[in-house]
C-alpha cells in the first residue's frame, strides 16, 4: 500500500498544528540526547526547527551561522553543550514553553 504523505511533512504538519505533540517531541529529542542516542535527538530536534523556527530564525537568535546549525543538526552532528544549550534555549523560547525536570526510579 502507497504512502500519500511522506513521512516527514506528515511530522511538520503536526508540529505545527499539534503544540502537545511538538512539546513531546522536543522532550523526546533531550531525553534521547541525554540517553546518548544523539543521532535521534538531533533528527527530532531539526523537525522542530524546521517546522517551527527556521534555521535562518535560529541563526539570529544562537550567533552561529546556518550552515553551521545545519552540521550540528544532522544525524552526523557534533555540537558542544554550549551550543546545543543555546539550540535547545531558542526552540523552547520560540515555542513559548518552560520545560520542567523529572527524575525517575532507574
Amino acid at each position: 500500500m502507497a504512502l500519500t504523505r511522506e513521512y516527514k511533512q506528515t511530522v511538520m504538519a503536526r508540529i505545527k498544528r499539534d503544540r502537545k505533540f511538538a512539546k513531546a517531541l522536543y522532550a523526546e529529542a533531550v531525553n534521547a540526547l541525554l540517553d546518548g542516542e544523539t543521532a535521534e535527538g538531533l533528527a527530532m530536534l531539526r523537525d522542530l526547527v524546521h517546522a517551527e523556527i527556521t534555521f535562518k530564525e535560529l541563526a539570529r537568535q544562537t550567533g552561529f551561522g546556518e550552515k553551521a546549525l545545519h552540521r550540528m543538526l544532522s544525524r552526523c552532528g557534533n555540537p558542544t553543550a554550549k551550543s546545543l544549550a543555546a539550540i535547545l534555549q531558542a526552540i523552547r523560547h520560540d515555542m513559548g514553553f518552560v520545560p520542567r525536570v523529572s527524575i525517575a526510579a532507574a
